[in-house]
């Protein structure tokens, strides 16, 4: 499951945003792997409000009220951006999640992100160096490790394929042949709905 309140910070290192604004980012930039209900980024924003992490930063013209980084989440975002720690058997989604995110924001470096996954990849203890391992493999051991054997292959080639991509991104401000776009800035698409501040009665 994608960090609902990282991705949140990550996405507001863009500028302030609205809590709807802030659920179709998070959908578009993790490829629309995941569905995050919108109560849900409500209640994220409010937590991290009270966690010192999000300020409140006034409103749209129309009454979304606007969400910003303290200093305190800055920091706390870009170190999540450049992390490449996951918990047990989550690894292949956090890796997903992350690199989508830190892809699409112009003022990331993708580079030592690709690079720490990369490493983390190859030196994983199920690609050759657990001496935890049985003396005596049984048949399952050898399924579980050749699974997770295939799954680093695979994580590395992914991130091979991202670097190419990035590679094309900075070729095509030279020579623009083929459209692809890794980076954007926030949507500017007015919402049907948002949670607007209640009115005093």
């Amino acid at each position: 499951m994608v960090s609902v309140r990282n991705s949140l910070l990550a996405i507001l290192t863009m500028g302030p945003a609205y809590g709807f604004q802030l659920h179709g980012e998070l959908a578009t930039r993790t490829a629309g792997r995941r569905s995050v209900n919108v109560g849900q980024i409500y209640s994220t924003l409010e937590r991290l409000t009270r966690q010192g992490a999000v300020e409140d930063a006034g409103s749209t013209p129309d009454g979304l009220p606007l969400y910003r980084l303290t200093a305190p989440g800055r920091v706390e975002a870009l170190a999540w951006l450049q992390d490449t720690d996951s918990g047990s058997g989550a690894e292949w989604n956090d890796m997903l999640d992350r690199v989508l995110i830190a892809s699409s924001l112009p003022h990331v470096d993708l580079a030592p992100v690709l690079a720490g996954y990369r490493t983390a990849w190859l030196v994983r203890p199920d690609r050759g160096g657990d001496s935890r391992r049985s003396i005596v493999e049984t048949g399952q051991e050898r399924l579980g490790r050749s699974a997770q054997d295939l799954q680093a292959r695979a994580a590395l080639a992914w991130l091979d394929t991202v670097a190419d991509a990035v590679a094309d991104t900075v070729a095509d401000t030279v020579a623009p042949d083929t459209p692809v776009q890794l980076h954007r800035g926030l949507s500017q698409l007015r919402p049907k709905r948002g949670r607007r501040p209640a009115t005093p009665a």
